[in-house]
């Protein structure tokens, strides 16, 4: 059978590549499909990557927040897994939530780091009136903790802010299953002198006169009682002093003057039953470190004293702070 001339007409005029294109196409075709389905994947796998980090952040507790709370705005940072178990650092006169930043990264590895700014400290509202007083810092801490959604946690209060820690149990004792203090001086008869520079700042008029004129070398002076003989002050815990007010570094001072005149603190503390860990310094240049000793009348008290360290531990000698604490942590958490 032949072909008619009209459908070899057809087959004449067809362009002698032809045959060539169609495969052509056809492998231009897959491979558009292969880059799309690759970029597609690729996408994907990115958006979930993201949706991974994202779930994974959420569940840390990190990063700085204002909390607005009745008598003034507190700064509050937080560091680690939101669901582990909730460690409360609370600082001294005249700091903020920077003094304990050697510390943490070990601690929220297991732990919840909750840091948080005194009123009149730090980021957190210095207003001029009232608010000062241990017992109102301490129920203000517990509100923060509150708002945060902690039921219970592990307080470590230094210096001063000891006497916030142990104010919080006391109003709070649902809240704190235990007590961590370090370098807080049990009784006004163990302080020994916040150093010259302390001692003009809180003489009236002249005491104003010196705030205003203070520079970054006064600042640091009044500082050096805070650590042993030698240490290098950083200039963060310099700038921290500095932003304070008048009012607010002498209201503060006078207020746990107050709260220890009332009453010695190992008395309170009997009185709570809480379980105790007291760490001190044994170069502390502000507190008697033999007062240390008055702790022990706690019972279940432990009481520890780093040689070689000042009235700050946590920045002197971070490693071995650490372990102090985190042993103490797992015997709280262990009797739980």
């Amino acid at each position: 059978m032949t072909a008619s001339p009209a459908l070899g007409k057809q087959f004449d005029e067809v362009d002698p590549r032809a045959s060539d294109q169609q495969p052509r196409r056809s492998r231009a075709g897959r491979r558009r499909r292969v880059i799309a389905s690759t970029t597609l994947l690729t996408v994907v796998g990115l958006l979930l990557a993201n949706a991974a980090s994202v779930n994974w952040q959420s569940a840390r507790a990190t990063g700085d927040s204002i909390l607005h709370l009745d008598g003034g705005d507190i700064n509050v940072s937080q560091d680690g897994p939101r669901d582990a178990p909730a460690l409360v650092l609370i600082h001294g006169l005249g700091a903020s939530t920077e003094w304990w930043k050697s510390i943490v990264p070990t601690l929220a590895t297991s732990h919840r780091v909750i840091r948080i700014d005194l009123l009149g400290h730090g980021r957190s509202a210095k207003p001029a009136g009232g608010g000062y007083a241990v017992p109102q810092q301490g129920r203000r801490v517990g509100q923060a903790l509150d708002q945060l959604g902690i039921e219970q946690a592990i307080v470590i209060g230094h210096s001063t802010g000891g006497y916030v820690a142990t104010a919080l149990a006391e109003h709070r004792g649902d809240l704190v299953t235990g007590l961590a203090l370090i370098n807080t001086g049990p009784r006004l008869d163990a302080f020994i002198s916040d150093g010259p520079v302390g001692k003009l700042v809180f003489v009236p008029v002249l005491g104003q006169l010196l705030w205003r004129l203070r520079t970054d070398g006064i600042l640091r002076r009044g500082l050096s009682t805070a650590f042993a003989p030698g240490f290098h002050v950083p200039q963060q815990l310099v700038d921290d002093t500095r932003s304070m007010t008048y009012h607010a570094l002498t209201a503060t001072s006078r207020a746990s003057d107050d709260y220890l005149t009332q009453r010695q603190l190992p008395d309170r503390l009997t009185s709570l039953g809480k379980p105790l860990l007291v760490i001190f310094g044994e170069l502390d240049q502000r507190w008697r470190s033999s007062s240390a000793a008055a702790y022990r009348r706690v019972a279940g008290a432990k009481v520890e004293l780093m040689p070689g360290v000042g009235h700050s531990p946590m920045l002197e000698d971070p490693t071995q702070t650490t372990g102090l604490l985190l042993t103490f942590f797992s015997s709280v958490s262990g009797g739980q």
